[in-house]
């Protein structure tokens, strides 16, 4: 069994909301989950790398530190020994920016190779730029047993402020505070190159997802064009198909008005006129003429009647709509062989007359499918008013249903289908077929309120 609705999304936007948006979202869901685990990654591998660096840069100190020590250990307990201990540490160096220092526990200046000028001054209160005291934290790091102490210190081979690490330890035998340390620019720089790699390949990673990203709307559009075509090709084909069958329709209505009006009405009309030149002829016998000119006249006011309801029933505009349901459904049951009934369900209330006439058309329409094509025993009529200021209009039979998917596919058939499809598309209504082979069939066209507000306008 098949259901089918023609009210909702045209077939471009179906594709939007089907494929581009889900694939752009995901898509965008990807870039910002790659952008967060690599950016994690980056900060993980930039702490991993900075710790690295530093343990491989404190154990190097603590191994100069101890070298120094281990080298000034024949010196102690001899005549000269500190002279000759701060001659020999100030010989000792490793590279441009490698040196040893020693001061004395109360902040002056015993050896300095890089900077020969401080030897001598007390630098007990000399504070960074940050306002730290360096030459006091330095002597109780020692005091404290030796460690480690980051500070500020102008940088020999750029004569600027750069950040450094510095390992300091007790000389006790002379009451030095001696240590070296490394500055601490050039980890700072790696991680700059760190960080801008990790952005680089975040950026290169971003791009590859807008790439995937403008591949599949490019790829989903060139789908969605050519499947456009091919629903644009059909449509022309039932749209002229349609127009072709509005026409034959028109022709065939106007034949079959002439028809009547020659056979029926214009003959009437002829008889009468014939009995009323009689009458005028045969005095005698002018009261029955006249008599059977009346009944002929009655006759022909009641063809007329008919036509006129045929092309549009006057019920529908003095009764309203469930009236003239009603009695189109009676005019269906008064044929015989099927048993046609309407039902009004809910509480009344005025509709705009594009609605009432289509409504009306749609089960005009419905009905003489039923009756010619059905084979159903009953089909019933339903107008339903909600509570909501809603419409619902339901044709149901019992008859052997027919595979609508078929008929709706071949250009030159379905064509009442389409033509209250159509009508219903006009007021914004939602109209759905059930049916199937073997199992009836069963039409609703449903207007909400908002629908018929619109109608109205």
């Amino acid at each position: 069994m098949r259901t089918f609705v023609t009210r909702g999304l045209s077939l471009r936007a179906k594709l939007l909301l089907l494929a581009l948006l889900p694939l752009l979202a995901s898509l965008a869901l990807i870039a910002l989950a790659v952008r967060q685990q690599e950016s994690s990654l980056a900060a993980r591998e930039h702490a991993l790398v900075r710790a690295s660096y530093m343990d491989a840069r404190r154990t190097e100190l603590k191994h100069y530190v101890d070298l120094a020590v281990s080298t000034l250990k024949p010196l102690q307990g001899q005549p000269g020994g500190p002279q000759q201990a701060l001659q020999l540490l100030s010989s000792l160096d490793y590279g441009t920016d490698g040196y040893f220092f020693v001061y004395s526990l109360d902040g002056r200046v015993l050896m300095h190779s890089r900077q020969p000028e401080l030897i001598g001054r007390n630098l007990w209160e000399l504070r960074d730029p940050l306002g730290r005291p360096t030459i006091q934290q330095l002597i109780a790091q020692a005091k404290a047993g030796g460690g480690y102490v980051e500070y500020l210190w102008r940088k020999p081979s750029s004569s600027l402020l750069a950040p450094k690490l510095g390992y300091v330890v007790m000389v006790p035998e002379w009451q030095w505070m001696l240590g070296t340390g490394l500055y601490l620019d050039g980890i700072e720089a790696t991680m700059a190159e760190l960080e801008r790699g990790a952005r680089q390949n975040i950026t290169t990673t971003l791009l590859w997802v807008g790439a995937v990203a403008v591949l599949g709307v490019a790829l989903i559009s060139a789908g969605a064009l050519a499947l456009n075509l091919s629903e644009h090709r059909s449509a022309e084909a039932k749209l002229r198909a349609l127009a072709r069958e509005v026409v034959q329709s028109q022709e065939d209505e106007r034949a079959r008005l002439a028809r009547e009006l020659h056979d029926g009405v214009s003959q009437a009309l002829v008889a009468t006129k014939l009995l009323i030149e009689s009458a005028q002829h045969e005095p005698a016998g002018a009261a029955r003429l006249q008599d059977l000119a009346l009944k002929r006249l009655n006759t022909t006011l009641a063809e007329v009647r008919h036509l006129s309801h045929a092309l549009r029933p006057a019920l529908l505009d003095t009764l309203g709509l469930p009236a003239a349901l009603q009695h189109l459904a009676g005019e269906f049951d008064a044929a015989g062989g099927t048993r046609f009934t309407a039902t009004v369900e809910g509480e009344e209330t005025e509709l705009p007359e594009a609605v009432k006439t289509a409504l009306f058309r749609i089960a005009q329409e419905a009905l003489n499918n039923a009756a010619r094509h059905a084979g159903a025993t009953q089909v019933g009529l339903t107008l339903r008013f909600d509570g909501g200021g809603g419409l619902a209009l339901e044709v149901a039979d019992d008859g052997g249903g027919f595979d609508a998917e078929a008929a709706q596919a071949v250009a030159d058939r379905g064509l009442g289908l389409r033509s209250m499809r159509e009508r219903a598309d006009a007021l914004g209504a939602r109209l759905s077929l059930v049916t199937a082979p073997g199992v009836g069939c069963r039409l609703a066209v449903k207007l909400s309120a908002a629908d018929l507000a619109r109608a109205a306008a």
